[in-house]
Formats: structure tokens, sequence, C-alpha cells
């Protein structure tokens, strides 16, 4: 069987919350980590999202 196109990443807080986001991204048109600045509610602010793996 063929791989999927699309992978499951955890977009991590670089805010230190622990708070995270779980999203999809195209493995062959991305190939570098996501990051992306989205708001963190545990800080109450936009932080930088950084992509880790989801276990």
């Amino acid at each position: 069987m063929a791989k999927p196109t699309t992978v499951k990443i955890k977009l991590e807080s670089t805010a230190g919350t622990g708070y995270y986001y779980v999203t999809k991204k195209n493995a062959r048109t991305m190939t570098e980590k996501m990051v992306v600045r989205k708001y963190d509610p545990v800080a109450r602010k936009h932080v930088e999202f950084k992509e880790g793996k989801i276990k």
C-alpha cells in the first residue's frame, strides 16, 4: 500500500505551558518542520508553535 499524503502532527507551544494543537500537513510538499503563530489560551497571548511528533 502507498503511504498517506497527509500526516498528523502536534504543534507544541514555545511558551512552555504544555498547550498543543493537533493538525495535518502534506508531508510531500512541506518537508521542513512547521512553525506557526497561534493563540495559547494558557498564556493568554499569541506565541509560536513548533511541530513535534504525536506519541
